[in-house]
Formats: C-alpha cells, structure tokens, sequence
C-alpha cells in the first residue's frame, strides 16, 4: 500500500509493516520487563548500599518505563496485523500508536543515562550480581536506541515529501498532464529521483575511481532506476508480497498445463544427430566460458582440490610465457584457464584481465581439439561489470546487410566494441589465424560475456563468415530483432531452467512491476500473512495457496469502507502507467524498444518434480526453444542458480556424458521436436 506518512513526509514503510519488528521488540521487552521485576523483588527493601535509593527509583521507572512501551507495542501490532494491502482502514491509528511510541523513548533515553550515572559513580558497595544486572539494563536500552536510530535511516525515503500534487492522473486514464504546472512539477520530481539515485550509485561504488566515464554511467543508469521505480508507491514489503504471490499463482499455472504440451523448433534449427553434435559442442565451449571466470569460479567448483593445485602456480616468478597475459598479477587467473580447459600455455595467444566499464576480461586460444581459434568473455565478477550490465539503454548498432533497425543493450555493445578494437585493430586474430589458418573463430561467454559475445560474432560476422558463437545464459535485452534474426544462422544461446537473467528486459520488468500491482490489490489476506505463508512455501514447498481477491466473502457492511484501487498506486504519470491499461486499448503503446535474446535458443529443463531431494539426480531434457518463451520473468527460488556458470556447465555434460541415460525419443513421430 501507499508509503505510510509520519512527522510530515512518507517513509519506505507501510502501516501493516509493523506486526514483525513490532513483535520482535516486544519480546525483547516482555523478557526485560521479567528480568527486571525478578532483580527488583529480591533486593525489595535491602537498597541498603550506596546509591540504593537511585537504584529503587531507577528500577521502578524502569518497570513502569517498559509496561508502557509493552502496551503501545501490543496495540502497534495488533492494529498493524488489521485489514489487507489494499484496505489500509482498520488501520487508521497507526499513525497516532507511532507518535506514542515515538514519545516513550525520551523517557528510555533519560532512564538509560541514569543508569549508566548509578554505574559509574553510585555503584560502589553494592551487589556486583546487582550492578551486573544493571549494565546489562543500560547496555541493552542504548543497543535498541541505535538500532531504532538505524532502522529510521533505514526506512527514510530522500523523496517521501507529501506535498499535494497536480491532479496528473484519472482512473487507469493515459492523459498526459497539459498544465505547464504539472509539467514543471513532474520534471522536478524526475529530476530529483534522479539525482538521489545518482548519489546512491556513487556511495555504492565509492571505492571506483569518479572519472568521466564512471560519471556517465552512474548518471544513465541512475535515470534508468529513477524512471522505473518514481511511479508507483508501493514500499518494499509491497513488492516481496507481490512476488510471493506471483510465485505461487505462476506455479498453480504449470501445474495445470497440459505436459504433453511440446515447442516447435524452427525449420532452420538442426534435428537428430546435428542436433546432439550441437549439445557436444555447447559443452565443450561451455567449459572455456567457464574458465574466463579465472581462479573465484575455479575454487568454487572445486572447493578441496582447486587451492592445492593453484597454491604452487600462484605468485611463481613470470617467465616469458606470462607474456601474453595482462592485468593478472599473481597468475592465479592464468593458472586456473590452465586447469580448467586442459590447454597448454602455446595454444594462448591472448589473455587480457583488464577491467573497467564496458571493458571486460578475454581470451583467444587455439582449441586444437574442435580446431577452432576461440574467443571466450568473462561473465560478470566486479562492481564494474555489474555498471556495464546495468547500463541498459539502448545504442545503435548499425550491421552492414542487416534490414530494419539494429540497436543493442549499450553496456555490451561498448564492450563488444571494445574487444572488436583489440581483435582487430591489435592484430590478435591475424596472429591466431597465421598460426592455424585452417581453424574456425568459435565466439563464447556467459551471462554479461554472453551478451558481449554474441554482439562480437555480429560485428565479425561479415568479415568471418563461418564464425560460430555460443551464448550462455544471454540477457533477454540484448539485440533488436533484426539483429536476432539476422544471429540465428550463427549464435546458439543456451538458457537453463528458469534462469532470470534471459529473462530480464526493461520491457520484461515493466511487465512485472505490473502483475505485482494486481497481485497486491486483489489479495484479501494481510501482509504479514502473505509474507509467512510465502517464506514456508519458498523453504518447505506444498500446495500453492489459493489467495482470493478483495472482494470475496466480504460482509454487506465493509463494502462502507472503500478499497484502495490498482490506481492508486500510481503517483505520477507514466510511461509504465500505460501499461496498466488494457492491452487491447489503443493507448497501450511499448514504453521501452523491446529487446530479444540472440540466436536459436536452445532450452534445458529439468525432468520431474520442481522440488527434489540435494541427494536425488537431476535429469535434463533440453529442446529448441522460441524468444517468446522468454518474454516473461518467472518468479522461483532457481531464477537464480540456474544462472550460475557452474550449473549450466553440469547439465550440458549430463546431457551429453550418458546418452543411454539422457536421450529420450519424441512423443510424436510426426513432428519436428527435438528433445534430448
């Protein structure tokens, strides 16, 4: 619901975000209150030291102090616990309960400094089990103090101020403000949205240098964030209901699809023996876009045996074969890409560790075994690259012999670009094809190193026409659709599972923030009871629960009391409050240049039950797959391990190490599918 507002400005917390926090606190104090009243009933007319007379009132206060904080805690919870997300009614006195409460801890910060003036000066002589007690009392008073203090800056909204606003919105209406008021008013808040998370970005990334290019980026991605997140007032706990939520009516959904449902694969796509000749060689590049990780994914992979091997490689004195590696100082990267692909240090030709935004770590080897120059990009390892994912905009991209518009994610494209430079321009690939010019360029990289990848195998497309790329796990907002069509005859993407990142568009997210908004106005249950049933069903599984909407089993005299709509939600118009129209309406318009994986998509899902024993064996079936099954993020507790490098590359080499095992035939003869 609406952020609740208190002291004159809204905060980053809801008025039924209480019941948790309000009820971890009051167990706290019941249990203080207990400690308290057992110290204070056995030294019951025996405050004969010194200072006992401080000491009596300090523990009466102390009693009445917590008594009345335990009551407005109880009456906080309570309230807070009342009515649903969208109907905020019973909980009118919210506000008023956290004026009260607010009040009571004057009274606990003069209380604390008086105990911890008995401690130091009126202590002497007494009991030390008594003055033990009473520390404990004072420590603990200053602990919830700054931990108050803390939660406060925690829940501050920099753009909470509760100003009226222009009338800029009519119900699920797309009328664009005309008043030169409302537009100065809305350029403001845009203005000052952006500026706040363009501070934020800084203080994260504080340890980065603040050159031009990072203040470019900081500045682009800050509008990106500012625009998605300015219009809607749905606080965080709004948003975790909602996915909550979402995951489980997803899930009622799959259960109830027909399994004999199969997918298409296109007429250019590969069947039969091509088909598990290009499983094969997936894995085989899977295993290179793995090793670009360098030594944090190789230790990871091989938690007992990696330290030992690299122990004795790590920090050895460079010798002239270290001479093609660059920016890895102690050659635990090189010395890892060693192990992990079985290469020896003549097949390299380059290996570049340096990293910068839209400048991600390479290497070019010569793969003897698939007779193939390779290329394999690093996936996403640093606060740097995390920067050139999140600069998502899009850029143009103009291909020779490509039709239609041609435009990429501007992260990746920088970096493609970048690497395009240093192929080329530096002569690596004339090296590598002077060496074997019989070989073939094979393109590859995972997640951040997949996106880059593939818009590399475009630019080098016209200039090596029997180049092959394969993506792993490619962002879903990558390439145009002409530029993905025009990818087909030449980049493979694989996608694992339900895997986020292939998933993950500004158009996708749009789409998501969307279904959370209808999620959490029609459900009819109180938050806290949506949070703790999700949490069970994320950890435990079972049945999804049935939510009903608001207006279910509602009694004829709370009908009165008017919900709050989806509406109203929306603060301010734009261009994602479009798409909470209908989508047959005519002013529903993309707000955002769609964006679609590269290539045939080859897709791997795991066989049986969502949830399996961490001792059961997975079995895999993977299939061609179209873009527009990836048109939609789906909410599961493996969106994102099904990401990780190291899961993709154990399908691909189950899939492809027992065929006896792994290879099914198809359900109908007569159809083009394709599932191993």
């Amino acid at each position: 619901m609406p952020g609740m507002v208190v002291f004159g400005r809204r905060w980053g917390i809801a008025s039924d975000d209480l019941v948790f926090p309000g009820a971890f606190e009051l167990f706290v104090r019941i249990i203080w209150w207990i400690g308290t009243l057992i110290l204070y009933t056995l030294h019951k007319g025996s405050f004969d030291c010194s200072g006992g007379g401080v000491l009596h009132s300090y523990l009466v206060g102390l009693l009445v102090l917590l008594a009345l904080i335990i009551l407005s805690l109880c009456a906080i919870v309570y309230v807070s616990a009342q009515g649903t997300i969208m109907n905020p009614g019973p909980r009118r006195s919210i506000p008023a309960l956290v004026y009260l409460r607010a009040l009571l801890y004057i009274p606990e910060l003069v209380w604390a400094c008086l105990g911890a003036m008995w401690v130091s000066d009126d202590s002497q002589g007494c009991d030390p089990a008594t003055v033990g007690a009473v520390i404990a009392a004072v420590v603990a008073s200053w602990v919830i103090l700054l931990f108050t203090v803390l939660g406060v800056l925690f829940v501050f909204d920099p753009l909470g101020d509760p100003r009226p606003q222009p009338p800029a919105i009519e119900q699920l209406g797309v009328r664009d403000l005309q008043s030169s008021e409302g537009s100065q008013f809305l350029f403001t808040a845009r203005s000052l949205a952006t500026k706040v998370w363009e501070s934020r970005l800084r203080l994260l990334c504080c340890c980065l240098p603040q050159d031009e290019s990072h203040r470019a980026a900081f500045s682009s991605i800050a509008q990106l964030v500012s625009g998605f997140f300015s219009d809607t007032d749905l606080v965080p706990s709004d948003i975790a209901a909602g996915l909550a939520l979402l995951h489980q009516e997803q899930d009622k959904m799959e259960q109830c699809r027909d399994p004999d449902d199969v997918v298409i694969h296109s007429p250019s796509s590969p069947i039969g023996e091509d088909f598990e000749m290009e499983l094969e060689k997936a894995a085989h590049c899977m295993q290179f876009a793995a090793a670009a990780y360098g030594w944090p994914l190789y230790i990871y992979s091989n938690l007992f045996t990696a330290p030992c091997k690299l122990s004795g490689d790590c920090c050895r004195s460079q010798t002239a074969e270290y001479d093609i590696v660059g920016g890895d100082h102690l050659g635990c990267h090189f010395s890892s890409i060693l192990h992990s692909t079985g290469l020896q240090y003549r097949d390299f030709i380059h290996v570049s560790f340096h990293n910068q935004i839209y400048e991600i770590p390479f290497f070019v080897a010569l793969d003897h075994k698939r007779e193939a120059v390779l290329v394999a990009v690093r996936g996403t390892l640093s606060l740097k690259d995390v920067l050139t994912d999140l600069s998502a905009e899009c850029e143009n991209l103009p291909v020779e012999g490509v039709s239609g518009a041609c435009y990429a994610h501007k992260g990746m494209s920088q970096a493609a670009g970048y690497i395009y430079k240093k192929l080329v321009n530096d002569g690596i690939l004339n090296q590598a094809f002077s060496i074997a010019p019989e070989y073939k360029l094979v393109i590859t990289g995972h997640s951040l190193g997949a996106g880059t990848s593939s818009l590399l195998a475009v630019l080098l497309r016209n200039s090596f026409p029997t180049l092959q790329c394969y993506s792993f796990s490619p962002p879903g907002g990558l390439m145009s659709k002409a530029l993905a069509d025009y990818s087909k005859d030449f980049v493979v993407s694989v996608v694992l599972g339900k895997d986020l990142v292939p998933r993950l568009s500004i158009p996708n997210m749009e789409d998501l923030k969307k279904r959370i908004l209808k999620m959490v106005s029609n459900c009819n249950k109180p938050k806290y009871r949506i949070l703790l049933q999700g949490c069970w069903y994320e950890l435990f599984g079972g049945d999804p629960d049935d939510f009903p909407t608001e207006m279910d089993n509602r009694r004829e005299e709370e009908l009165s009391q008017p919900l709050l709509g989806e509406e109203s939600l929306i603060i301010r118009h734009s261009s994602s409050y479009q798409s909470l129209a209908s989508e047959d309406s005519p002013a529903h318009t993309p707000a955002h240049l769609p964006l679609f994986l590269p290539g045939r998509i080859l897709h791997i899902t795991e066989e049986g039950p969502s949830r399996r024993s961490c001792f059961s064996q997975a079995r895999y079936r993977a299939e061609w797959s179209s873009e527009m099954a990836f048109r939609s993020i789906l909410i599961n507790p493996r969106m994102l391990t099904d990401h990780m490098p190291d899961a993709v590359l154990h399908a691909l080499r189950s899939l492809t190490s027992d065929r006896s095992f792994s290879l099914c035939p198809s359900s109908t003869t007569n159809s083009h599918q394709n599932v191993i």
